[in-house]
């Protein structure tokens, strides 16, 4: 008892000592820099900045070395009590500062796995120092809190030959102080195309455009930074006419980037292209044929507003709503897929606007077979399922990370977390347990009744009590008790469908971008956040306002996009676009997903692919499920292994991120020796064989075939060959330039449909078929 409180007594006499004491012992580090030493400002700061409180080091949950920190500085008071009273306090030496092992770690005067940090003359050491001196105190009521950060400059282009740029930040506090902690801050490149320094200066590595986040405690702001080279003649640069508001955004930015977009892209590439783009379907022969012989200066507009009239297009995009609402086969059962597809296609068929779609997806309740959106609740069966689900597909923000802690790239809280996913507590199943393996617990047989029920909460995983409703971003709770439980979700709905919700509204808008030009303005296109800004964020405030002034029509805003330049530009490549494929200066090559490179295979060859459980005829893009329940009741038929090969996603993520565009060494094999797609080459019923039957002659069929398969003519090259092959097998005169190709590679018996065959295989394989360009 008596150690305890001689120990108690040293105590209190460290901390009533002034920090002269200190000067006294080393007075060549105390006249190094006079600095405050608050242990939530200055404190925090140098264990951000020397990353102490880093997930990956001490920031972990689970600590590092024994030792633990808060992750990114979240929570000062803990870090404060780990710091000083943690293993009897041995980490801070109040009456030897300098001895401490908070200053001799980090030092590397002891030994230390996360290595030097900092030295004894830097900013860093005196603010510890200075702390530790006066007694480690915690933080009080008194002490001025940060407010918000300035950072200079925020957008910025380095043209060639300067290589750097300078960021400056400056701390604004509550009690209306400012200070520059430039050298404090912590500095996160977004890329490997530049370096920062740990005093802010941004070293180009390679030209390109990069962000750098800027972090000062737990505020943080991105910098836009581009490098880019001087380029001969850049003002004499031409840039295509602006279409429409699209068009000065983009072109805009590449006038000030000094990028030449690629020229616009031919009739022949451009009819292709809005066709696969706008409703997953290639264009038949007769009207890739009449677009590009037609004069009309309106010809692409005419052909835009025409697709978008198309069922097709609802279709296409019944697709993209099944994929991230997650319909699939196992939860759903086979009929409830039907019924949510079916729903889903007629919203798009009726142009139903996106606010009501996702509202009555929302407030769905009741039969899941009987009223369709229901399907929605179905899917997700618990409260963070489906507040993680909500926030990432209505809102475009991912708020796992901040499950366990706050979010560490963005701003939500584990209180925004927690409150958020109350809403979501008391929506309930009525069910019959059914299920076709008893040993998997996430797949359900019949209907199901979705209900809300007048109990259930969610605990907040820091307070350990109950959270209240409260929406994203706002500090306000919901007012959940005036007309009973099943406001929640009818005030959740009302919220996040508002017009004045800008989450929402550029979540929807950002989504349309990237199904039409191939990538996000926010990438990925669910991750809205501070630290990943949109690549134009004008453009996409542009949108946003478009979309909810046409009362948020899909099919508007999709033509407003289509009809731009931007969109119609080309992929050829010159010496300053090349390495961007963030600005649309030019098409970047993509392979076409699943469903439409299946389908314009079967539409080329003229036969159908089968998939098992759906009638003969339908094509990929219709298909309303996954296959997972009918695979297992049969062997998977070759468009199931097509698409399950060409990554058509299971549907188990409510992400864009779970369909996949990589090219694979089985894609290859199935390209090139598929049993499908060999076996309707080789049906007598198929549209060669009608071709290779008929009275056209050679050049014709040549020329039918390329406007089927790649909508353009054949070049006098590719017909020169295709025709002498054609030629051949019906033993006809060959030209002497192509004899030596026709005895190399034919047989003398070969027929007309067999050396169509071959010709179609080809086209069908070729990059120019597979990719969009």
């Amino acid at each position: 008892m008596w150690c305890m409180s001689r120990q108690f007594l040293i105590f209190l006499i460290a901390i009533s000592c002034c920090a002269e004491a200190a000067h006294a012992k080393r007075p060549q580090k105390q006249a190094m820099v006079e600095t405050d030493s608050r242990f939530a400002i200055e404190v925090q700061s140098v264990l951000a900045k020397a990353g102490c409180n880093a997930g990956t080091c001490h920031g972990n949950f689970n600590g590092k070395g024994g030792f633990r920190l808060s992750l990114r500085g979240q929570d000062p008071s803990d870090d404060h009590q780990w710091i000083t009273r943690d293993h009897a306090g041995r980490r801070i030496n109040l009456m030897d500062p300098a001895e401490s092992l908070l200053l001799a770690k980090p030092t590397g005067r002891v030994s230390h796995q996360g290595g030097r940090r900092f030295d004894e003359d830097s900013l860093e050491y005196q603010i510890l120092f200075n702390w530790i001196a006066c007694g480690a105190p915690a933080e009080a009521d008194e002490d001025a809190r940060l407010e918000s950060i300035d950072v200079l400059p925020l957008d910025v282009v380095v043209r060639d030959p300067a290589d750097s740029v300078n960021i400056s930040v400056l701390a604004r506090y509550s009690d209306g102080s400012s200070r520059d902690v430039t050298s404090l801050a912590v500095y996160e490149p977004s890329s490997l195309d530049v370096e920062v320094t740990a005093d802010g200066t941004v070293i180009r590595k390679k030209y390109g455009e990069s962000t750098v986040v800027v972090r000062y405690l737990q505020k943080q702001v991105p910098v836009r930074v581009a490098f880019v080279p001087r380029v001969k003649g850049q003002r004499r640069i031409q840039y295509p006419e602006s279409a429409n508001y699209v068009d000065e955004h983009v072109f805009t930015k590449l006038k000030e980037l000094g990028i030449k977009p690629s020229s616009l892209a031919s009739d022949e590439v451009f009819v292709r292209r809005v066709f696969l783009d706008a409703i997953g379907v290639l264009p038949t022969a007769d009207e890739a044929r009449a677009f590009i012989s037609n004069d009309s200066p309106t010809k692409r507009v005419d052909l835009i507003d025409t697709l978008l009239s198309r069922d097709e297009f609802a279709e296409f995009w019944a697709l993209k709503w099944s994929d991230v609402l997650r319909n699939e086969e196992k939860v759903l059962d086979v009929k409830g897929v039907e019924v949510y597809h079916d729903w889903i296609l007629q919203s798009m068929k009726e142009n139903k606007p996106i606010d009501q779609f996702v509202r009555e997806l929302l407030l769905g309740r009741g039969s899941t077979f009987e009223n369709p959106p229901a399907n929605f609740w179905r899917s997700v069966r618990t409260p963070i399922a489906r507040s993680e689900t909500t926030a990432r597909l209505f809102l475009g923000v991912r708020l796992g990370c901040a499950k366990c802690h706050n979010h560490p790239f963005d701003r939500w809280t584990q209180d925004d977390y927690y409150d958020w996913t109350s809403f979501f507590a008391r929506i309930d199943y009525e069910w019959e347990e059914k299920r076709r393996d008893k040993f998997d617990k996430n797949e359900f047989v019949g209907d199901q009744v979705v209900k809300i029920t007048d109990e259930g909460e969610v605990k907040n995983a820091r307070t350990g009590v109950n959270a209240q409703p409260r929406f994203l971003g706002l500090h306000q709770f919901a007012d959940v008790k005036a007309t009973g439980t099943d406001q929640r979700i009818e005030e959740l709905a009302a919220w996040i469908t508002s017009a004045d919700n800008k989450f929402f509204v550029k979540s929807q808008v950002n989504r349309i971008w990237f199904h039409l030009m191939g990538r996000g303005l926010v990438e990925p296109v669910d991750d809205f956040r501070l630290t990943n800004p949109a690549s134009h964020p004008a453009l996409l405030n542009a949108l946003a306002d478009r979309f909810v002034s046409s009362k948020f029509d899909l099919r508007a805003l999709a033509r407003d996009i289509l009809i731009s330049n931007a969109y119609q530009i080309g992929s050829d490549i010159n010496e300053t676009n090349q390495n961007d494929e963030l600005n649309y200066s030019r098409v970047v090559m993509k392979r076409y997903q699943a469903e439409v490179l299946l389908d314009a295979q079967c539409q080329t060859i003229g036969r159908p692919a089968k998939f098992n459980g759906y009638p003969e005829g339908m094509r990929a893009v219709q298909l309303p499920g996954d296959r997972k329940v009918r695979r297992r009741e049969a062997s998977p038929a070759d468009g199931d292994l097509f698409l399950e090969a060409f990554g058509k996603p299971e549907r188990l993520l409510a992400c864009e991120c779970e369909r996949s565009d990589e090219t694979t060494l089985n894609q290859v094999f199935i390209l090139c020796a598929d049993d499908g797609m060999v076996d309707r080459l080789a049906d007598p019923n198929n549209l060669l064989k009608q071709l290779a039957d008929s009275d056209m002659s050679n050049r014709a069929i040549v020329d039918e075939v390329f406007l089927s398969a790649l909508s353009r003519f054949p070049m006098d090259s590719e017909r020169g060959v295709a025709v002498a092959m054609l030629n051949h097998a019906q033993g006809k005169e060959v030209d002497s330039e192509y004899r030596s190709v026709t005895d190399q590679y034919l047989d003398d018996e070969v027929d007309r449909w067999v050396v169509l065959q071959d010709i179609v295989w080809a086209l069908i394989n070729s990059k120019e078929y597979v990719f969009r360009h």
